[in-house]
């Protein structure tokens, strides 16, 4: 049975969201905007990688904004591993919301309600999200991906949970299909 497009392929695989930078600090959009991990996001950078270690991860798999592959590169240092870059795993771009607070707005884009002058679409970063993790995660598994938050909301809507969650920076998520494949997927947090 073929998946439609908007279906996560139905293996197992960690996402961990990127460290903090000093914008996640001040809760502002970041987007596109190639904002660096402050200290404490390299600190929560490497002690994500040890609660990595003994996983069965076998392949990372990362955006190319510098706050993932950094994020991604400490992993992989610490696992032994390489690192690709998947330009599809990129953070949505928020147009004029960038480097502005996301408070009042988001939940309104995440609903498919607006989408700010130059933005993508919620739907269309769902579309995206899920075509790139199915890139990433048709490597042998286990795979890890690193990414950002938006787009993690993203799948979580198509992994059936809610969308409107705010993953916390640099904590690996254990995303496991539903038996059977169909229905809502397992989600648990490395602690």
């Amino acid at each position: 049975m073929a998946l439609s497009p908007d279906q996560v392929t139905p293996v197992a695989f960690w996402f961990l969201r990127h460290g903090e930078t000093d914008w996640n600090a001040k809760d502002l959009s970041q987007g596109n905007v190639d904002i660096p991990l402050n200290e404490n996001g390299l600190a929560q950078a490497r002690s994500a990688s040890l609660l990595l270690r003994n996983r069965g991860i076998r392949g990372i798999v990362c955006s190319p904004l510098s706050r993932a592959k950094v994020t991604a590169d400490i992993a992989g240092a610490t696992l032994g591993l390489p690192v690709e870059v998947e330009d599809g795993l990129r953070e949505v771009s928020f147009g004029v919301k960038e480097g502005e607070p996301m408070a009042g707005w988001l939940p309104h884009w995440i609903q498919g309600e607006m989408t700010p002058e130059g933005a993508e679409s919620f739907a269309a970063l769902t579309h995206r999200a899920i075509a790139a993790v199915n890139r990433a995660i048709a490597r042998p598994p286990v795979v890890l991906v690193v990414g950002h938050g938006a787009m993690f909301r993203a799948l979580r809507g198509a992994m059936g949970h809610e969308p409107n969650y705010r993953t916390r920076n640099a904590i690996p998520v254990w995303c496991e299909p539903p038996a059977g494949g169909t229905g809502r997927w397992g989600i648990s947090y490395a602690e």
